[in-house]
């Protein structure tokens, strides 16, 4: 693999975490499919294990609270490509506020996960999410 491939596996890829954060954050449910491959799992505390993208989807609309926004920051986002497929892993602080106030709920998650190459881009196939702290404020 040339080293020009391989940087720009590695920014779609981190991009890949962008557009997971944004789909998130903006509640943009029809547009998981350029985030996840059909047949993403996600694994979490609150969700357990949930298998495919109709499921996965589902899971985040009945998760939406009323009033309630979320803002999503990656960091140290860390991408190990082989072939066809990375390992990636980053840190993701969620500041939960409403319209006007300051975030009431904080909180840092570790995500690691697996991305494929598909004939649309890379896709997470795999995602773990791990609360790491939490903070009310």
């Amino acid at each position: 693999m040339s080293t020009d491939t391989l940087i720009a596996d590695r920014i779609e890829i981190a991009d890949l975490f962008t557009r997971f954060a944004l789909l998130l954050d903006e509640k943009r449910w029809e547009d998981a499919d350029t985030v996840f491959s059909d047949d993403v799992a996600v694994h979490s505390p609150r969700g357990g294990e949930l298998r495919g993208i109709d499921k996965v989807v589902g899971f985040m609309r009945r998760g939406e609270v009323e009033g309630q926004h979320a803002q999503h920051t990656t960091t140290d986002l860390l991408v190990d490509v082989d072939g066809d497929q990375a390992a990636a892993s980053a840190n993701s602080l969620v500041y939960y506020y409403r319209d006007g106030q300051a975030p009431h709920f904080t909180g840092g998650l570790r995500l690691a996960g697996t991305a494929v190459r598909t004939p649309v881009g890379w896709r997470l196939r795999e995602v773990r999410i791990t609360p790491v702290w939490t903070r009310e404020n």
